[in-house]
């Protein structure tokens, strides 16, 4: 297996008995205790702003997964400012956009990553509509024959409060999953992606609070609870 290095490192795989890997094990976990009597199986991360942590958190949580002997399929689906290629060392030449408009199948846009159990669908090409491409009835079938081959799809959306795209991802989803930095974002931001969710009657799991100032610990740290 090549080690992944890049400016995003995935902790995760990199150093699965640190402290932090730890908590998005955790998190991994009340993720899958959060619903007793339905499974969740696609489920959405966002942020109410840009540079929260959300990529870095969906990555690192795909590789818990993956970890668990999970088939795992991470979608970047932030057609605005795509990071997920350059996380996982993947080719961006074709991917969701390709497949939304029909250029390409499903087989055709999935890449394996170097990482065992984690296969990814890069954004592809930025198009001009992201919000119209999402909403299309294609999203749903494209979802519904992904759940045939993978236990879990995590889908990477761009911020909440900036753009639709999260709102519409959302309708698509099992859960969301918002990721908040406590060091950056200010509470009205917080409350406002959370309400345009809310909007959409989205199913916000939790919270993912990180840099959070520890004292003498790890800032860099992962907290999950109930949203309400």
């Amino acid at each position: 297996m090549s080690n992944l290095t890049n400016k995003r490192p995935i902790i995760t795989h990199h150093n699965p008995k640190s402290p932090i890997s730890e908590a998005y094990r955790t998190l991994r976990t009340n993720i899958q205790f959060s619903s007793i009597d339905e499974e969740l199986r696609v489920l959405m991360i966002t942020s109410a702003g840009p540079g929260e942590g959300k990529s870095t958190t969906l990555v690192n949580l795909a590789v818990a997964y993956a970890q668990a002997d999970k088939k795992v399929l991470v979608i970047d689906a932030d057609l605005r400012k795509p990071t997920m290629h350059h996380t996982l060392q993947v080719s961006n030449r074709w991917g969701l956009t390709n497949l939304l408009t029909n250029q390409l199948s499903v087989i055709e846009v999935l890449q394996e990553t170097s990482i065992n159990n984690l296969s990814i669908i890069t954004s592809g090409p930025i198009p001009p509509n992201p919000s119209e491409i999402l909403a299309s009835k294609k999203m749903i079938s494209v979802l519904d024959e992904l759940k045939q081959q993978f236990d879990i799809i995590l889908i990477d959306a761009p911020p909440a409060i900036a753009v639709t795209d999260s709102q519409i991802i959302a309708t698509r989803a099992d859960g969301v999953i918002l990721v908040v930095d406590s060091d950056k974002v200010k509470r009205d931001a917080a409350l406002k992606a959370k309400q345009n969710l809310d909007n959409v009657r989205a199913r916000i799991l939790g919270v993912v609070l990180n840099n959070v100032d520890r004292k003498n610990k790890d800032s860099y740290y992962y907290y999950y609870g109930e949203s309400k």
